[in-house]
């Protein structure tokens, strides 16, 4: 019963009894331990009116410790959905519990993700709108975040937000080129795959502003796309960019030097690989790879001869043999890919 409708109800009540006591016209009492002269209605009125007093006190203390429970319970309602929202979006968040009934459960998500397969029924408002936008993500949709207002939402290495990146390299070319040029504000795994779509699909002239965020695996992805139809805009200047600022073995100058001597004339591409074995010991395979590439036997008796009998042990056989047999190619006697390998023997 609401206290309104109780407080009617009873004064109501209280006023019947003391009307109907009143018309029977019983006189006074006197109570003499305490000298007190009453109207016999209002000592039969009066306790029921400390009873109604008393009822009236009892009704607002219960019914104030049941508002700041049931308000503790609402608060803690708010805070399980923020928690959910947050494990949900894979960035669970520390939330305070008052209740310790809903704390010790709730406090799992603190550090839990969720993952639904589906969207699901009678969710609030903000988890449903937060679970279609990351169905959508997961089945290869690019949302724009900043447009559903949540591009604060999640951190930069987030599962969720590596994804989308990834289904937006797949949706829009221009994208890529965002990443390329401001790698530093996404993760390993999208400036990865936005250099691995850049390395399938533009030119070296363009590729040339990303010389010191390429990796040797997407210039060698590139250097292999140059055909006699399209060079890509290949030149011996970008070439001696890219590698400067990239780590190459000796496996990949002589995977470079396979390439080169199909598209360079052969005065410019000795004379770039000369450079970089001066440079570089590692790129030395890969020049004496040209130098019998070239049939330049005179150059390269003097190569072998400035460096130890252990060293080019590949090499030094073949060039015993083509000294007695000029026909033989050096694709006929060695795997050019193995010739790299740290041994002295064939």
């Amino acid at each position: 019963m609401k206290i309104s409708l109780y407080i009617i109800a009873a004064s109501t009540f209280i006023a019947l009894v003391g009307a109907f006591v009143y018309t029977l016209d019983l006189g006074s009492y006197r109570l003499e331990s305490l000298n007190i002269s009453l109207p016999i209605t209002l000592w039969i009125v009066l306790p029921l009116i400390i009873l109604f007093l008393l009822s009236i006190v009892y009704m607002l203390f219960y019914g104030m410790t049941n508002y700041f429970q049931i308000k503790k319970w609402k608060k803690d309602s708010n805070t399980l959905e923020d928690a959910l929202y947050w494990s949900l979006v894979n960035e669970p968040k520390e939330q305070k519990y008052v209740m310790s009934e809903i704390k010790e459960s709730a406090v799992l998500l603190n550090k839990a993700s969720l993952d639904s397969s589906d969207n699901i029924e009678g969710l609030s408002p903000r988890l449903s709108k937060a679970l279609k936008i990351i169905q959508k993500i997961k089945s290869g949709e690019y949302v724009d975040l900043k447009e559903e207002k949540m591009s604060k939402v999640f951190k930069v290495g987030n599962p969720i937000l590596v994804k989308n990146r990834l289904n937006h390299l797949e949706s829009d070319e221009k994208f890529v080129e965002t990443v390329m040029r401001a790698s530093g504000e996404y993760s390993k795994t999208v400036q990865q795959e936005a250099l691995e779509v850049f390395a399938q699909k533009e030119n070296f002239e363009k590729a040339r502003k990303y010389t010191k965020i390429f990796d040797v695996k997407n210039f060698l992805v590139m250097l292999h796309r140059v055909n006699q139809e399209d060079d890509l805009g290949l030149n011996k200047e970008i070439l001696s960019e890219f590698i400067e600022n990239l780590k190459l073995s000796c496996e990949d100058f002589v995977k470079i030097a396979e390439v080169t001597k199909k598209y360079f004339k052969p005065d410019e591409n000795l004379t770039l690989f000369k450079t970089y074995q001066k440079e570089d010991d590692k790129a030395q395979n890969a020049y004496l790879y040209l130098l019998f590439e070239y049939e330049l036997m005179d150059q390269v008796g003097i190569f072998l001869e400035e460096h130890e009998e252990n060293e080019f042990v590949k090499f030094r056989a073949f060039y015993q043999l083509k000294k007695n047999h000029s026909k033989y190619k050096l694709e006929d006697v060695i795997d050019i890919s193995s010739v790299c390998q740290n041994t002295k023997f064939l």
